[in-house]
């Protein structure tokens, strides 16, 4: 019985000295940053370091076979950019752009998008819509249109997650 006690108090002067020398200093993000919601949350496309979506995502969510696949007749579709940091006291209003050597979709034809996005002052979000463009004429071949968070002078765009592919079928 002796012996037990004396392991039990052991273990218990063992736990609380490891225990009570723990630093816990927080880690703090102190940069803003900018991201597509939807590439986070989805795989990149093989050998791209942004998903190629065929399906319209919903925000928080990674897309799922559920989910309305994005065609020629899908009209405007929202998607979510994420503030990555403490929210502002103003507006933030993002450019973004095309990346022109991974599109092959024709601006006006197949797609309409703004060059800005706003985030709300006191926001952590705000949406890109994509308006999507029925060209009227039927095709076998997808287009493709991959937009790029070029973020502000305030607000930069993470690296990582700065861009989003999408593939317009035109069947």
């Amino acid at each position: 019985m002796k012996r037990r006690i004396f392991n039990f108090i052991l273990l218990t002067a063992t736990v609380v000295s490891l225990g009570s020398c723990t630093k816990n200093d927080p880690i703090l993000f102190t940069g803003s940053n900018v991201e597509f919601d939807a590439t986070v949350l989805n795989t990149p496309a093989t050998g791209s370091t942004y998903p190629l979506l065929v399906r319209v995502p919903a925000f928080g969510f990674a897309v799922a076979a559920a989910n309305p696949s994005i065609t020629r007749a899908s009209g405007a579709i929202g998607f979510r950019i994420n503030l990555v940091s403490a929210q502002f006291d103003t507006d933030q209003v993002l450019n973004i752009s095309v990346v022109t050597d991974k599109t092959t979709a024709v601006a006006g034809t197949h797609y309409i998008i703004p060059t800005t996005v706003t985030i709300p002052a006191k926001s952590s979000y705000g949406t890109l819509t994509v308006t999507v463009v029925n060209p009227g004429v039927s095709s076998l071949t997808p287009v493709d249109l991959v937009v790029q968070i070029d973020g502000n002078d305030q607000v930069k765009p993470s690296e990582n997650y700065k861009r989003l592919g999408i593939r317009i079928a035109q069947n």
